[in-house]
């Protein structure tokens, strides 16, 4: 006697099994994998706003530094300026007393036999123009703002020659001639006065 089995209800809900297994598991690794996307998503989400932070930071510290350079910077153009008008006060100090420096230069240094008939300062070249009794006097008054001359520097002869004209009450021959020099920079001048003491108006040469 033959015995058969129907094995074919067996095998189809075998094969039902093994598709719910399958969806189950598909589902599973979807649900696995968006929650993995979920969690690096979130992780690279806090990098981000972490590092947008540390960015806005940077932004507002740069932001300050500029503001802090631009404060300096008017800060140092302020104290220029200040330097500047300083300065300027000074020169104009210095400047007031220019004449009286170089009148007492030349009264210093003029020696006898030289008669001055002319001084004419432009910025700070002068051009003085006389007599001289000789070219020897000419020669010593050039030696003595050379060598001698706290206010004044590069003495030159522009000219000398026998004179045309003598100034009344001299009944000799005289020479000619013109010189120019520098008067030295006002802060120069103001210590050279300090050094040597103020110069008082000096008396006018015959």
């Amino acid at each position: 006697m033959i015995v058969r089995i129907n094995l074919l209800p067996h095998r189809e809900l075998k094969r039902q099994r093994q598709k719910q297994a399958f969806f189950l598991m598909t589902g599973l690794s979807v649900v696995a994998g968006a929650t993995l996307v979920l969690l690096v998503w979130s992780v690279l989400e806090g990098y981000i706003d972490n590092q947008q932070g540390r960015n806005k930071l940077v932004a507002d510290e740069n932001r300050r530094l500029d503001a802090q350079i631009k404060e300096i910077a008017t800060l140092r153009q302020e104290i220029e300026a200040l330097r500047a008008r300083q300065k300027a006060v000074e020169d104009l100090q210095a400047d007031r007393n220019e004449p009286v420096y170089l009148l007492d230069e030349l009264t210093r240094q003029t020696p006898e036999g030289i008669y001055l008939r002319s001084i004419k300062q432009e910025d700070r070249k002068v051009t003085i123009a006389g007599w001289a009794a000789s070219n020897e006097r000419v020669s010593e008054f050039l030696r003595n703002l050379t060598n001698n001359g706290r206010y004044v520097v590069r003495p030159e002869l522009i000219e000398i020659k026998l004179a045309g004209q003598s100034p009344d009450g001299i009944q000799r021959r005289l020479f000619d001639f013109s010189m120019n020099f520098y008067m030295k920079p006002s802060s120069e001048l103001g210590a050279s006065s300090a050094a040597a003491g103020a110069p008082g108006a000096p008396p006018k040469k015959g």
